[in-house]
């Protein structure tokens, strides 16, 4: 068997543009009929040019190949140009080559992925949601008391077991120390859902690296109190050794990992004792088998794993795969139930029954892209 052709889809995500405003697939084809399907995670450039990423390396490296030497590819494309470094646009353009490749693997043997990593250890996967406002055009709940204790009792209701906002507020270009309105109002913002949801669910706080060190510990300290199951991203990626210090201060377990790859990158936070809860974006990562290594590496320590997913449904199949198989398996990142726009581009849409993903017997990744839906929705600006 040998992957013949590729075949790139840039596609718009209509609002409310959960999961992102674009996202990027890609479809190998072999020689003998079967395709499979895999999606880059977001780099800062435009779709096309990802997707010109894509035809390229195929070009040079895939067209050919067979799809059952999954290592052997990754590694001829990981040190492609004498890189062999966890650049994130190489790897989202490895990582979608890689899930597709284990999506024919599957549909060759008429297995799905995780039974040919392990086997399904979880029959069910628990997952939880971001807080979203409830009407397109309202604010964000994440910084506003009442707002936020409405919308988390609403997910609740709905039969999801956790939520994640972001108290502290915007993304920032470079850490700050935080003021004392902030750490204030972020504190109040997480008192609200806890007295809201009680203990029916559990409360991730899902900062994005906006904060100092200093700021992080001082802010861990006031939230303690209300017990969240995590604190993700305290601080920007790529100082480790700030993220340790974050953890060694705080008793709140620290997750992190969606803008690393590689299982070198995670190594390093093990070591380190940075996070007891790992991230991984598969669409960013390195693709399906590198998320089972990082995932065996995390085992080893008693670390557990809870796959980020904000982009389509083909790396959030490829997420739960990963889950399905994995003993450390904790939570899985949904957009709310996986409907609207993430279930009409697939043939079926992913199976989430009160607060579950139901994992998929269908070989492959177990889901299928709707081409047609593709077709119909271009790129938005």
């Amino acid at each position: 068997m040998r992957i013949e052709r590729v075949q790139t889809y840039t596609v718009g995500n209509p609002p409310p543009h959960r999961g992102g405003r674009n996202w990027v697939f890609l479809q190998l084809f072999t020689d003998d009929g079967l395709t499979g399907i895999g999606e880059a995670y977001a780099v800062p450039f435009s779709p096309r040019t990802v997707a010109h990423l894509i035809e390229d390396v195929a070009e040079r490296h895939v067209i050919g190949a067979d799809p059952f030497r999954t290592e052997w590819l990754w590694r001829t494309l990981y040190s492609s140009g004498y890189a062999q470094h966890p650049d994130l646009t190489t790897m989202a353009v490895i990582s979608a080559f890689d899930m597709a490749c284990w999506d024919i693997v599957g549909k060759a043997l008429n297995q799905p992925v995780y039974n040919l990593l392990g086997g399904q250890f979880h029959e069910r996967l628990r997952s939880y949601t971001y807080l979203y406002a409830e009407k397109p055009g309202e604010p964000s709940p994440h910084t506003h008391p009442e707002r936020a204790a409405e919308r988390a009792l609403a997910y609740v209701e709905q039969g999801f077991t956790a939520v994640k906002f972001d108290p502290v507020g915007p993304q920032v270009a470079t850490p700050q120390e935080l003021s004392l309105e902030t750490l204030r109002r972020a504190e109040n913002v997480v008192r609200s859902v806890r007295d809201a949801v009680g203990d029916k669910a559990d409360i991730l706080v899902g900062t994005h690296g906006q904060m100092t060190p200093d700021s992080a510990i001082r802010l861990a300290k006031r939230l303690e109190r209300y017990d969240p199951l995590w604190f993700e991203e305290p601080v920007p990626p790529e100082n480790r050794d700030e993220v340790a210090r974050v953890a060694r201060a705080t008793t709140i377990p620290i997750a992190t990992g969606e803008r690393l790859s590689t299982k070198y990158e995670f190594a390093e936070l093990i070591e380190k004792q940075a996070a007891s809860i790992l991230q991984m974006a598969l669409g960013r990562v390195g693709g399906i088998l590198e998320a089972k290594k990082i995932a065996g590496m995390a085992e080893a320590h008693y670390a557990q794993i809870a796959p980020h997913l904000y982009t389509g449904p083909i790396e959030g199949a490829a997420n739960v795969q990963i889950d399905t198989c994995s003993p450390n398996f904790l939570i899985q990142e949904s957009i709310e139930q996986w409907a609207g726009f993430h279930s009409e581009i697939l043939k079926e849409p992913i199976r989430w029954e009160a607060g579950y993903i139901i994992p998929p017997t269908k070989p492959g990744l177990g889901v299928e892209l709707n081409e047609e839906v593709a077709a119909r929705n271009p790129l938005l600006t």
